[in-house]
């Protein structure tokens, strides 16, 4: 018998017909995993910490998690980009340390009815004024509309028409967290009512980091190809860049899981530098935004993980500029980053994002690898989407010979075997290699498969005879970044001489 079959033995006497199932070349699935969102849960929320725990929508976040904590503001992020795909969440214990305070000071008595808007992040609180209502009423009228909505990340109280607004968590994470007056302005229909002024000012700074030890483990080996990462702190950043690493982590020859850490800074241009050069991770991208950006800086952490997820779980090579991050708010006209500043951080590793028609959307999904282990510079690792594209080829491959070749025995090419022999030869391997290559030319993520032909090499092991060793040589499709025209222009053309 020169069949190989998998459970049907070969001194079978009993009558008549039996047949046996073999998928081994049915397998078309492509793996796409999941998102990843880490954060606080409110104090007494009913979520367990440091367990993965599936998000399917935000008012379930809200119910888990607590209304205004960090964790349910994420994954109503999240979810207004992405509202299909499959998240998972993890909530981080809160640190020790201190959290931090904005404070609100009313002056001047109403001459005159109307609304105070304030804009905590993107979420926009309004209290109602009336006409003759002092210092101490509008202040309480504020504290009012602010804990009724009960989705911000602070609460709020008042004295004496000081109103202090203290986030939800403890931890330098709230240090960035924008507050303003009036963000539309007169034009677009808001402003103080008469007689009255508002000062906001910084109070207390957050103190404390979480200990990510506890979320990792709860990671364990699941699958996350997008990671949202709120804590921006240098400690928290090491932490999952460790987790990812290519020696012991998520993307070594061992663990072969992989994904991609997405988090947001909100600096000026200096410090956003200085962050760029402190990690040098191609697991790892930190987008930056102005100071006057009017979005939490968790909260596009969140928009723009479910940004890439929906772009690239389409295709891994397809750039993820222009993507919308919904419902954010960009800084005003006249305080953005422009061009030279856009160009610095993308430099050091900073992604940037710009503002076209109100709307906040990605420029560029950089990593922060910039150098390789001589500090040289190299940019192999520069753009996120060169990793989705590699998770994707490497998961493609593993499918392939795992669902073909998984019961085979190794032999050399040349060997005489009858045929349907689960038996397979590195020739057998390289053309299974090329077919696949083909199929991922024919869907725009490789190119050049006659030089990956002539250079990919696959042998058996010299010295152990179970080994197959592959040389495998793609050439990734590129992503279209820079249009750059010269406009030679004439005046007139001259008439040609005969």
């Amino acid at each position: 018998m020169t069949v190989s079959m998998n459970t049907i033995p070969s001194d079978l006497r009993v009558p008549l017909f039996y047949a046996e199932m073999d998928n081994s070349a049915a397998n078309t699935a492509q793996t796409s995993a999941p998102s990843l969102l880490i954060g606080h849960a409110n104090a007494g929320a009913s979520i367990a910490t440091n367990q993965l725990v599936f998000m399917p929508s935000a008012d379930y976040a809200v119910r888990v998690a607590g209304a205004g904590s960090q964790l349910a503001r994420m994954v109503e992020a999240y979810r207004k980009t992405d509202p299909f795909g499959e998240l998972w969440v993890i909530a981080v214990p809160e640190p020790g340390g201190t959290a931090a305070t904005v404070t609100l000071t009313v002056t001047g008595s109403a001459l005159a009815a109307g609304v105070v808007s304030i804009y905590i992040g993107n979420r926009r609180i309004q209290a109602s004024v009336s006409a003759s209502d002092a210092v101490a009423a509008i202040a309480t009228s504020i504290v009012s509309a602010i804990n009724a909505d009960g989705r911000t990340p602070y609460t709020a109280a008042a004295s004496a028409g000081v109103v202090t607004l203290t986030a939800r968590h403890k931890g330098t994470w709230a240090n960035d967290i924008p507050v303003t007056l009036n963000y539309y302005g007169f034009s677009g229909g808001e402003s103080l009512p008469s007689g009255v002024n508002i000062a906001i000012a910084t109070g207390v700074s957050g103190t404390g980091a979480p200990v990510l030890t506890g979320t990792i483990a709860a990671m364990g080996d699941e699958a996350f190809d997008y990671i949202g990462h709120p804590f921006n702190d240098t400690a928290s950043v090491n932490t999952i860049s460790q987790e990812m690493n290519d020696t012991s982590g998520r993307w070594s020859w061992l663990r072969q899981i992989y994904g991609h850490v997405y988090t947001a800074k909100i600096a000026v241009v200096s410090d956003l530098i200085t962050v760029g050069d402190m990690f040098n991770d191609p697991h790892l991208t930190i987008a930056g935004y102005e100071k006057t950006v009017q979005s939490c800086a968790d909260e596009l952490a969140a928009s723009r993980t479910a940004r890439a997820a929906v772009f690239l779980r389409i295709d891994p090579a397809r750039p993820t500029q222009t993507g919308e991050l919904v419902g954010m708010l960009p800084p005003p006209t006249g305080k953005r980053f422009i061009r030279t500043e856009q160009q610095s951080l993308l430099t050091h590793g900073i992604a940037t994002a710009y503002t076209e028609g109100g709307v906040l959307r990605i420029q560029r999904d950089i990593t922060t690898y910039k150098k390789n282990a001589y500090g040289v510079a190299d940019n192999s690792y520069l753009d996120s989407e060169t990793l989705h594209t590699s998770a994707y080829v490497l998961r493609r491959l593993k499918t392939v010979i795992t669902s073909k070749y998984g019961r085979h025995k190794l032999a050399n090419d040349g060997t005489r075997f009858g045929p349907g022999q689960a038996i397979v030869t590195p020739a057998v391997i390289k053309g299974e290699l090329l077919s696949t290559y083909r199929q991922m030319e024919r869907e725009g993520i490789v190119e050049n498969y006659d030089l990956f032909k002539a250079h990919l090499i696959v042998e058996r092991d010299a010295n152990d005879p179970t080994r197959i060793n592959v040389l495998y040589p793609p050439d990734y499709v590129n992503q279209l970044r820079v249009f750059a025209l010269l406009n030679q222009f004439r005046l007139q053309y001259a008439e040609e001489s005969a």
